[in-house]
Parts: C-alpha cells; structure tokens; sequence
C-alpha cells in the first residue's frame, strides 16, 4: 500500500506520463503533423519544387517526428518503436539517415525516472530492506527500455548484476498506448514499408501481460540460460532474484549491436551476423523457445567472440520445436517445386479455400524471400532488404497483388515478424555468411 504523499509524488514526478488524455494528446499529434506537412508540400509544389524532392523531405520530417515521439513515451509506444527499429533497413536511401538516426536513440535511450521512485519499487518488490541484498546499487540507471531501466549493482556475494526496475504505470500505459496505435496502423504502414504493422500491433497487445511480470521473464531466461550452458558461443546471463516488477541478473560486458552497425568492421559484421543466425534457427531445438524480441538493443558481441543475450519478455514456446512445414517449404521452393509448394500453403492456411490463386505466381512472390539459401554465402544488404519491400509495397507490380491475397495463419505470425526481424539486423549488420549451412544443421524438414 502507499500513503498519500506516495500517490503524490508519483503525479510530480512520473516515470511515464500516466495520464491517459497526455498521452494519447501526444501519440494523436502524428497524424496531424503529418496531415499538416502534407499541405505545406502541395504549396513548395505549386512553387516549383519537384514532387520526389518535397515527398523526400515530408517523409523525413514524419519519420523524425514518429520515432520522437515513441521514444519520449516509453510504454507501448515506444516498444512498437523498437520493434519497428530492425525494419530500418528496408528504407530508402533517401530516407535513411533520419529513420536511423531516430531509431537508434529508441534502441537504447528513454528519460530515466528519478533515483526515489526507482528505490520505491524496488522496496514494493524486493521488501522494504532491499539495500542489504546489495554491496553497492548505482542510482544512475545504465540503460533504459520501454517499459522498465537497468541500473548496474553489486549483489550481497559480490557479483555484478543488473537490476531491471519496471517503470510505475508501465501497465497502463502499454495498454493506452498499444489501442492509440492500432488506430493509426495505416499512417505507420506507409512510413515504414516492407512491414506488417496492423498484426505486430496486435500481438504485441496480446503478449503485453507477459513482459509487464518479470517473474515469467526470468522463468524465460532460466530456460534459455539451462539450455545454452557451457556453450563456447552464446551466453545467457544468469538470475539472481526476480519479482513481478524487478529482475536481478548477472552484469555482462559486451560490444551492443547497435554499435556494431554504426562503425564495425567487415569481420566483426560478419561474425555478428553468423552468431544471431546461428542463435535464432538454434534456440527452438536447444530451448523449445524463440526469443521474440529481435532489436539490435538486445544483442551484444562478447570480447571472447561470444554472442550474449539479454531480455526475454517476449518469448515464443515450441514445445516440438520449429515446425517441420517451414523447412519443407524452404526446400520445395529451392527445387522448384511450385505445385507442391502451393499444396502445403493451402494446408496451412496460408492460401484460404475461397482464393483463386496461380502456384506459380505464389512461387514467383517467394522466390526471393529464401535466396540467402541458395548461395554457399549470402551477403544481406540494405539494397536487398530495399528491393525486398518495393517489391512487396508497389501496387503497380503482380507481386503485390499475390501478396495481398495471401494469408498468414495466427500460429505462424510470431515466427514470421521474428524471422524477419532478425533478418533486418543481418541487413543492418551488412552481413555475409553461410545461412544455408546453419538452416540445415537446425531447421527440421530442410535436410531431410
């Protein structure tokens, strides 16, 4: 329980705005914004200025517009902000540098909440003599997501540990935040291209009570952490302690992602690369789990050339592992083999029973998504990751059209927002490896 004093210094400093009509002020100013620039582009035309040149500039402005104002929202705002992030990739050149620029500040930066609130939840969660757990506490917070922030700590024995504190009125605002969104789905589809907006929304509302309980986060990672023990290339840091609003694990030092992008060399991209693929297609068979969060905010590069993994919030259970159908599917397309890979499309639902559609023209529309398994080596770009959503995104093109008649069953949306995702870190990474070897070591029904 919490007196009166708390309740009023939880509205003078709040950790996430909490009231409803703010935020929902703040996520409604985007399309407004976006409508108003759109009107001043109609007049710098009627100017003279080219229709590329002034389409280029309001694109810039929205996306600049957009990621700011998830980020400064945290919650569920700023969590479909990061899930957005590995998408970044398949923007245009153009466009690239504001959408980069924006969504690596969402990858790892939020406003922190003040040192008092911080030490509130931790006394709710850990007990009101929660300092003797810890030989020191670092007030000032290393690191800061959508709906919590790390700070760095000493526990009582003396091993370095991360504290991952929930943000008070996270649960509230995820939920408010995650509604707004949805509304607006088809403003961000148009801004982002070569993304499925309006179902990553929609999951990420229905997955939202699992990352709000710490408790099934760390269960998630103690599994991970069993079933990658001793392995020579992965590493999952270890729990410490856990309650519904805070996780203690073990402190890991590592070379984030994020900076692998920004300045990395070939080699370290390279290697990065093979470590999250070999990590993605692995876990299911290893762990019965997918981690389902793929931002390059969750990844690390270890000075042993180990990959470390954190946060598991959002975590997919396979309790078979990978389905076997996705690796046939794979290896049918390989081989040409339209028909029956049309067959087993209808079987899973992807072709409903009421659509008419051509096996070939389905072939031609997948064709290029498993390209990185025809070659020995396949280099991932942000060229291909381009011409990948232009050619999903033009209404004008037959792949579109096939596209859009096709559907994607409930049970396949995770695997597929997932593996994608981690395909737009490869594609930011600008990664070169040997895709194929690892899909046949890991995914059921490729090889055999």
């Amino acid at each position: 329980m919490t007196d009166s004093r708390d309740s009023l210094d939880d509205q003078a400093d709040p950790a996430i705005p909490r009231r409803t009509v703010a935020r929902t002020a703040k996520l409604a100013s985007l399309p407004l914004g976006i409508a108003g620039r759109a009107v001043g582009g109609w007049g710098r035309r009627l100017t003279g200025q080219s229709a590329e040149d002034v389409n280029a500039a309001l694109s810039a402005k929205a996306a600049e517009q957009l990621f700011e104002v998830l980020g400064t929202l945290k919650g569920g705002a700023m969590k479909f902000g990061q899930a957005l992030s590995v998408f970044e990739a398949a923007v245009p050149d153009e466009l690239a540098a504001p959408y980069r620029d924006a969504l690596t500040r969402l990858q790892s930066a939020a406003p922190p909440m003040p040192a008092r609130q911080t030490h509130r939840v931790l006394a709710q969660q850990l007990g009101r003599s929660w300092t003797k757990r810890f030989a020191e506490f670092d007030d000032e917070p290393a690191a800061a997501a959508s709906i919590g922030q790390v700070h760095r700590a000493v526990w009582h024995d003396g091993r370095q540990v991360a504290v991952k504190v929930q943000y008070p009125g996270a649960d509230e605002a995820l939920r408010s935040d995650l509604r707004q969104l949805q509304r607006f789905s088809r403003l961000f589809q148009a801004l982002v291209p070569g993304t499925e907006v309006r179902p990553l929304l929609s999951e990420l509302a229905e997955r939202m009570d699992e990352e709000l309980d710490y408790r099934t986060e760390a269960d998630n990672q103690r599994r991970f952490a069993k079933a990658f023990q001793g392995d020579d290339q992965v590493l999952v840091p270890r729990v410490v302690a856990s309650a519904p609003k805070v996780i203690v694990s073990e402190w890991v030092s590592g070379t984030p992602y994020s900076e692998i992008i920004a300045g990395g060399g070939v080699a370290e991209r390279n290697e990065a690369g093979r470590l999250l693929a070999e990590f993605h297609y692995s876990s299911p068979a290893r762990a019965h789990l997918l981690h389902s969060d793929p931002h390059p905010g969750n990844f690390m590069l270890l000075d042993d050339g180990g990959l470390c993994v954190i946060d598991f919030g959002a975590v997919a259970n396979l309790p078979d592992g990978a389905p076997r159908t996705l690796g046939v599917m794979m290896r049918l397309a390989l081989e040409g083999r339209s028909r029956d890979l049309f067959e087993v499309l209808r079987a899973e639902g992807f072709v409903r029973p009421d659509v008419e559609l051509d096996a070939d023209d389905v072939y031609t529309w997948l064709l290029p998504l498993v390209a990185p398994l025809t070659e020995d080596r396949f280099h991932f770009t942000r060229t291909w990751a381009q011409k990948q959503a232009m050619r999903m995104g033009d209404t004008r093109n037959r792949d579109f059209q096939t596209g859009r008649s096709l559907n994607l069953p409930p049970q396949w949306l995770l695997i597929h927002r997932v593996t994608a995702g981690a395909i737009g870190i490869l594609c930011q990474l600008d990664a070169e490896l040997s895709v194929r070897d690892i899909v046949e070591r890991w995914q059921p029904g490729f090889a055999d």
